[in-house]
Parts: structure tokens; C-alpha cells; sequence
């Protein structure tokens, strides 16, 4: 039994304006309908797999679980970070647990925003690399080049042991140009996808012997970690102790039971615009287009509006990516799609709200959009799921007017309790204790207007939470 380990953290920079920190790339649907998350647990589904581990953010917690049921799946767990540490702390962490229950067991180390155009060929893959992981190798994939990439880093195969496992020889940081071409022309050296597959008590003896520190500090904030309804929540103040690096400087380059298998299907990490072009379907021009955009005189373009009310038009335009959302609109030259995470750092530097937070706001229970926002008053759409329910709250500085659109919603306001259904109303006097829930089988839909002297999500005072938020 494999143990699939979903690492899900993320900056949300590389993909800006669609992904944010507030909701990376993995949740959102790049390539369709099913977001990347879906993909990577899909691939790692079904005979010879185990309920996928996930480790991510407080902040993503509900997303994961929520996305899993989308695909009729379900968490064998989900460890929360206090904060990202970078992925050698979150692979420690995922290895003891998986260890806890059975040290021989294989871990699958992936993270979960990766686009696999064959994933039975991918599984294949995996199933290559059993044999030697069952010896104690740790086993990493190297995707079969097809282009000098400047973007990945590399791996360097050896000669073939361990059945379908290669040894890998050495890793090989990002080149440049012109060494990724020698690369790429001497032909046993391969893209690093960053994927491991190990015993459980092999992966936690090469922290100890290679990442002492981390280990060690990861292992005590595991011990002391609790249980939050179905999460387990790492130890917030004894995972600020944890060193901060990347699985491979800490422990994967250092240590000499590694092996390497080729995957030779399609693979694609989506680390920039252009990458994500490359995945698209084009016109005969070579242009990528959302469902609003509209290309004249434009040649390998990718222009793309993620709101059904922008229309999107590229004129002239060549080599050029251009984004556009409700609050935000990003234009580049393709071949410097790479470099969007350093306009991320400029808005973060002006304090724009745009460089983290998404206009849609995602809540366990749903989800939120400010349609207006002014001097005194604010006007949002409101989506709860079937069966969701809001906290039992009350306000200090606001009011809020209820007006539902579309569905069913319970509603308390202080002793009384009722239902409105579409086109009616009702008003939330400031202090009153109140609570919207969605008692149907299809979304509720309302619009929230809420008038007062401060308007901040945090003039929130709750009593009762299903999601046990303080």
C-alpha cells in the first residue's frame, strides 16, 4: 500500500493575478472545470493506494476537504502547518505519521499542483520505483526532456539497478541556457519533478542523519500536536523551531540511497504563464483564449479573462500574456511569465490588497464576494453549500441588510428563527445576535448590505461555530 502525501502549501505568486496566497494555483481550475488539487489526487487513487495524506495551511484546511468530496474522495488525514517551512519539514512530518502506523509502509511525496497528461502512465512509473524503495532506496522521477528548460532542475541518471530504478548520479540546479542545452544533449540527464517514494522509516533515518535539526524540531512538534475536529494541527510554538529548507538541499542531495526513475509522458509543473500556454488549446495562430477573450492580428498569445463580465482583446500582439480578473489585470511578454512573483512583491510593497487576496473570499461553508465597497457601506454576494451554516455571531459597528436570490436560508436573529426563500428579506439590527444557514439540497445565494461606521471581517463576535472558529 502506497501512501499518497499531497504537499499543499504555496505562495500563489507564479501564476498572479489567478492564483494568491489567499488561493494558490492547486485549488483553481487552470486547465478546466477540476483544479490541479483534483488532478493529483486522482493520479494517486485507486488499487495499491491508501486515502491520500495532506499537508497544508490553516487557511486551506476546509478547501482540501471540500475538494476531495468533489471527487467522491476523503482524507486519510490532513496536517496543518502552523506556517510553510518549506517542503523538508513537511515531508518529515507526513513520514511520521505515515511511520506511526506503519514504519515499512511506502510514502509518496508529491506536491499537488502538477498537470499529468497520462496519470496510468505516471502510476506506471510509480510502480517502477517499488522494488527499490522496498530495498530503502528513496526513489525520486525524472521527466524525460524535450526542451533545454532553464526553470526545473535536473537530475543526472546512472546505470540501471533496482529494477525499472536508475542511480541517480547527481542534482543539478536551474542552468543557464547553454548549460540546460548540454543537458538536454547528452541524454541521461532528466527534470527534477520534485516527487519521492520511500519507506516511511527510510525517509525518517535520512532526516536523522542528514537534517538532524529538522527532524529532530519537526518530530517534537508533531508529538505535541492536536486534534482540531477531523485535523491534526502541528504544534504552533515548537514548529517555530523548525529550520526552514527545501527536501533536496536538506536531505535528497546528501544522501547516497537515491535512485532516479525516467517518466517519459507528458508533465508539466505550470511554474509560469507560458507554461500554461504550452498546455492549452490554440488557434491556428498560436493563441490561447478563455471563453472572453478574443485575439485579432495576435500571434502565440495566451489571453485569458477570468470573469464572465470582462471582455478580454488582444490587438497585434505577439508573445504576450495577458490575465484579467475583477480587481486585477496582469500583461506580460511570455518569455518573462516567469518573473510575475516580482510584481507580487511590488503590490505587497504598496499594500495592495490584490497582491494576496482573491476578490472571492473561500469559507468552509462557502463563499464571499464584495460586489461594492464605499464610505459606510459595503454590498456582497453571498454562496452558502447545502447543508452549511454560518456562525451564531453578533457585531459591534454594522448592520446588515439579508436579501435572498437564489435557494432557501434559516435565519436567526436573536430569539426568532425563519425561513426566506427567494426575492425576501431581512434586517440585522447592529448587536443582534444572528446566523444564516442553508437548511436545502442546492445552494443558497444571497446579497449581503452591510452599512455601519467599520466594516472589517474582523468585527466578528461568535458564540457558536460547526467549524470550531474562535
Amino acid at each position: 500500500m502506497i501512501y499518497p502525501v499531497l504537499l499543499c502549501g504555496g505562495s500563489g505568486t507564479r501564476l498572479w493575478p489567478l492564483s494568491r496566497k489567499s488561493y494558490p494555483k492547486q485549488f483553481a481550475g487552470i486547465l478546466g472545470e477540476q483544479s490541479l488539487f483534483h488532478g493529483s489526487a486522482l493520479r494517486f487513487s485507486g488499487e495499491g493506494y491508501a486515502a491520500p495524506v495532506v499537508v497544508t495551511a490553516d487557511a486551506f484546511r476546509f478547501v482540501v476537504t471540500e475538494q476531495l468530496g468533489e471527487i467522491g474522495m476523503a482524507p486519510g488525514a490532513v496536517l496543518i502547518e502552523p506556517q510553510g517551512r518549506n517542503t523538508a519539514p513537511a515531508a518529515i512530518i507526513a513520514a511520521l505519521h505515515v511511520a506511526a502506523q506503519d514504519p515499512s509502509a511506502l510514502v509518496l511525496l508529491t506536491p499537488a499542483d502538477h498537470a499529468v497528461e497520462d496519470p496510468a502512465a505516471f502510476r506506471a512509473a510509480v510502480a517502477e520505483g517499488v522494488a527499490a524503495a522496498e530495498t530503502g532506496q528513496i526513489v525520486t522521477f525524472g521527466i524525460q526532456p524535450d526542451h533545454p528548460e532553464t526553470g526545473y532542475g535536473w537530475l543526472e541518471a546512472g546505470a540501471a539497478h533496482h529494477g525499472g530504478a536508475l542511480e541517480l548520479t547527481r542534482f543539478i540546479e536551474k542552468p543557464d541556457a547553454e548549460t540546460a542545452a548540454k543537458l538536454l544533449a547528452d541524454g541521461k540527464n532528466l527534470w527534477n519533478a520534485g516527487i519521492f517514494l520511500a519507506r516511511a522509516d527510510a525517509l525518517v533515518v535520512a532526516f536523522k542523519t542528514h537534517a538532524p535539526a529538522i527532524h529532530d524540531a519537526a518530530a517534537a512538534a508533531f508529538e505535541a500536536a492536536r486534534s482540531d475536529l477531523s485535523f491534526t494541527r502541528i504544534d504552533e510554538a515548537l514548529w517555530q523551531l523548525v529550520p526552514e529548507d527545501s527536501i533536496d538541499y536538506a536531505v535528497m542531495e546528501k544522501a547516497a540511497n537515491v535512485s532516479v526513475v525516467p517518466f517519459k509522458g507528458h508533465w508539466n509543473d505550470l511554474g509560469s504563464w507560458e507554461a500554461v500556454w504550452k498546455e492549452m488549446a490554440t488557434d491556428e495562430a498560436g493563441n490561447g483564449l478563455s471563453e472572453n477573450a478574443t485575439a485579432l492580428d495576435c500571434e502565440n498569445s495566451l489571453l485569458r479573462s477570468e470573469d464572465e463580465g470582462i471582455a478580454l482583446v488582444g490587438i497585434g500582439l505577439k508573445n504576450v500574456v495577458a490575465v484579467a480578473m475583477k480587481d486585477a489585470v496582469m500583461v506580460a511578454d511570455m518569455s518573462d511569465s516567469q518573473n510575475v512573483k516580482k510584481a507580487v512583491s511590488v503590490l505587497k510593497e504598496q499594500g495592495a490588497s490584490q497582491a494576496e487576496q482573491l476578490p472571492r473570499d473561500y469559507r468552509p461553508w462557502g463563499w464571499y464576494e464584495t460586489l461594492i465597497l464605499s464610505d459606510r457601506f459595503q454590498v456582497k454576494r453571498i454562496h452558502v453549500h447545502p447543508g452549511a451554516s454560518l456562525s451564531l455571531q453578533s457585531h459591534v459597528h454594522r448592520s446588515e441588510h439579508w436579501i435572498v436570490v437564489a435557494g432557501t436560508a434559516r435565519v436567526t436573529v436573536d430569539d426568532e428563527v425563519k425561513l426566506l426563500t427567494e426575492n425576501q428579506s431581512v434586517y440585522i439590527p447592529l448587536g443582534a445576535i444572528h446566523r444564516m444557514e442553508n437548511p436545502g439540497k442546492v445552494p443558497m445565494v444571497l446579497i449581503e448590505v452591510q452599512t455601519g461606521a467599520y466594516l472589517g471581517e474582523d468585527d466578528i463576535i461568535r458564540y457558536e461555530d460547526i467549524y470550531a472558529r474562535s
